[in-house]
């Protein structure tokens, strides 16, 4: 039991510094009870309670750090966050902090940028469309800005 307040603590000033999902605490807390499900689960939940630990506040930050910083699409942010154990209702609330104009440019320069790369390549249409949707945007979204792209630099 004395060793529940040594890894309170300490998981304690790691959240502190950055946020950690639930999962993540989770699994951080059965390392350290050394698979006991019960100490961790009752840790997590000290931590949640205390407001260590918020999925909220978690998505909501993964997803503007991903957009801004990675210049990742919805699709690929929503999937990173349900394989973390994120609802998919916070995941929705989350994919609202990104700012639409300003991922619909980072899409435009994340393109351009593969397209330099790419100049010349029989399938550099195919090449780029691929791209962007592994990058996490729609379809519907790149295809008009792939045809731009590649119009403008023929």
């Amino acid at each position: 039991m004395e060793e529940y307040p040594k890894v309170l603590n300490r998981l304690q000033a790691q959240c502190s510094k950055r946020e950690y999902c639930s999962s993540d605490i989770f699994r951080k807390a059965m390392t350290a009870f050394d698979g006991e499900r019960d100490q961790a689960g009752r840790l997590l939940k000290d931590l949640q309670d205390d407001g260590f630990v918020d999925d909220s506040r978690y998505a909501a930050a993964f997803a503007r750090e991903k957009s801004r910083l990675s210049g990742w699409g919805p699709a690929k942010i929503t999937y990173m966050l349900a394989g973390k154990g994120i609802d998919r209702k916070v995941i929705a609330e989350a994919l609202k902090e990104i700012d639409l104009d300003e991922a619909d440019r980072r899409m435009r320069s994340v393109l351009e940028t593969k397209y330099k790369v790419l100049q010349g390549d029989p399938q550099e249409k195919f090449k780029l469309l691929k791209f962007g949707l592994t990058r996490g945007y729609e379809y519907e979204k790149i295809a008009p800005v792939v045809d731009d792209i590649l119009k403008k630099n023929s």
